[in-house]
């Protein structure tokens, strides 16, 4: 049952707190008299905290599909707008210390960090392919405008132009194939077009139209063959704008993703926490390569990068291989683990490009050298570093070793044997580069002695990011719970 515009809209609270907060700094744009101030960062913080506060606050109970029909609210919804709004918090605080933005109109900056995390929250819980397109969209266009924020940088300038050839692209191809599902099934709802889809025979349209949508999807989570433009994006666009892209729209992309492949082109075993093929597309397959060869490409040319933004670009793009692995095994256990490998994900890497931040605002470089004798310039930074990093390879007892024990764990026992060597291969392979940088701040001579300075709230958000990255590698139940009961309040 569908529920009407008016009845829907106690449900939609987070999305007008985001909105009121886009409109007000558009107003302190335009009669602000230092529009270089960080006055805009503050009504963003207290934007995006009431956002949180309003999705604990939202009514409770089963899923509904609101506004007749075109976005559901859910466990699953609302755990995304979570955790998207905690990465743009931090995102916020990452920008206000940052030095790419000093000197910069403020203002439209976080304008178009808001007007993303808008575009996310509509993306999670889209459940109508007009609504997932424009969500699409709204998550899309400010990102380009955030990549070219440095406006006057070659590279920034270049990231930008990057950013929309390929989305654009990748966007045209998308709604492509979700005009060929209209035309298959004579609908826009997600929910429908499946339940057309199962009544028939695979057809070639059907195949082909599976493989389009996987396209969009795949360029918004950076999965090879689509991550042409993130190497490129994160190294030129602002610090923090790269530590957004490589959490939120992923964040974003992988729930639009399970929503939408595991309503069109699968079926829930009920009581067994398992899904079936409804066709005889078999796009776990397609997946579970997708899956083996993000993972591969990511880790094998971070080796190569002397640039740290560049490094983490293809970290960030392997990360999402390791993700993938829980997407095809068609079960409740494997959405889970992404769930939570994209919750210790969101501190360890987010971690990462705030010390990348601290050490670029002092050295104004962000390569590997830059990073040399960092254990004697800032010893802080240099260990927090090192505990980011070790977590993003895996090794215990940082929570990145439990994200992948869940993801490992349901990948062997769903039998994809081959896809779990894989991985542990590539983890191996991650190993090395990431112990390039603890080398670099540890074992070699500084090309300039001088302290580093940590300001205050740099230490303090480094404190709370790594705090979760070591508690969640020895106690992750509630975690664990929170995205089992996400999962099982997933509306399809």
């Amino acid at each position: 049952m569908f529920l009407g515009n008016l009845a829907s809209l106690r449900y939609f609270l987070p999305e007008f707190a985001v909105t009121a907060t886009i409109l007000l700094l558009v107003v302190l744009h335009v009669v602000s008299k230092s529009p270089k101030s960080n006055a805009s960062g503050f009504v963003s913080l207290l934007g995006v905290g009431a956002a949180i506060l309003l999705a604990g606050v939202s009514p409770a109970g089963a899923g509904r599909s609101i506004f007749e029909g075109m976005v559901a609210y859910d466990g699953f919804a609302v755990f995304f707008k979570v955790l998207t709004s905690l990465a743009t918090l931090v995102v916020i605080f990452m920008s206000m210390d940052s030095r790419d933005l000093a000197g910069r109109s403020q203002a439209e900056y976080y304008i178009f960090l808001l007007s993303t995390l808008l575009g996310m929250f509509l993306l999670s819980s889209a459940t109508d392919i007009v609504m997932l397109y424009l969500a699409l969209e709204l998550v899309s266009i400010p990102s380009y405008l955030l990549a070219g924020y440095l406006k006057g940088q070659v590279q920034s300038t270049e990231a930008a132009m990057k950013y929309v050839v390929y989305g654009a692209t990748a966007s045209g191809v998308m709604i492509y194939g979700f005009s060929i599902l209209f035309g298959l099934t004579g609908t826009t709802q997600v929910a429908e077009i499946g339940r057309s889809l199962a009544a028939g025979k695979a057809t070639l349209p059907m195949l082909l139209a599976a493989v389009m949508v996987a396209v969009g999807f795949g360029y918004k989570i950076a999965a090879v063959p689509f991550h042409m433009w993130s190497p490129d994006v994160y190294e030129g666009a602002p610090t923090p704008a790269t530590a957004f892209f490589s959490i939120g729209p992923k964040a974003a992309g992988f729930a639009v993703l399970v929503r939408f492949y595991f309503t069109v082109f699968a079926a829930e075993d009920p009581g067994t926490g398992l899904w079936r093929l409804t066709s005889a597309v078999d796009w776990p397959f397609l997946f579970a390569a997708l899956s083996a060869l993000t993972m591969t490409v990511g880790n094998l040319v971070a080796v190569k990068q002397n640039n740290v933004k560049r490094l983490l670009a293809y970290s960030s793009i392997a990360h999402a291989g390791y993700m993938l692995m829980g997407f095809v095994l068609l079960s409740s256990a494997g959405i889970e683990a992404i769930l939570f490998y994209l919750v210790v994900y969101l501190f360890m890497n987010l971690g990462a490009f705030y010390v990348v931040v601290v050490v670029s605002n002092a050295t104004r470089g962000e390569e590997i050298s830059d990073f040399m004798g960092l254990g004697s310039r800032a010893p802080f930074a240099a260990v927090v570093l090192s505990i980011f990093l070790f977590a993003l390879t895996g090794i215990p007892p940082f929570s990145g070793f439990i994200g992948k024990v869940y993801l490992f764990a349901e990948v062997i026992h769903r039998g994809v044997y081959w896809l779990a060597v894989v991985a542990a291969l590539n983890s191996v392979v991650s190993l090395y580069y990431y112990a390039r940088i603890v080398r670099a701040m540890f074992l070699e001579e500084p090309k300039d002695a001088s302290a580093i300075p940590v300001p205050a709230v740099s230490f303090a958000m480094l404190v709370l990011l790594a705090a979760p990255t070591l508690i969640l590698g020895v106690y992750w139940e509630p975690v664990a719970r929170i995205a089992a009961d996400s999962v099982r309040m997933l509306a399809f």
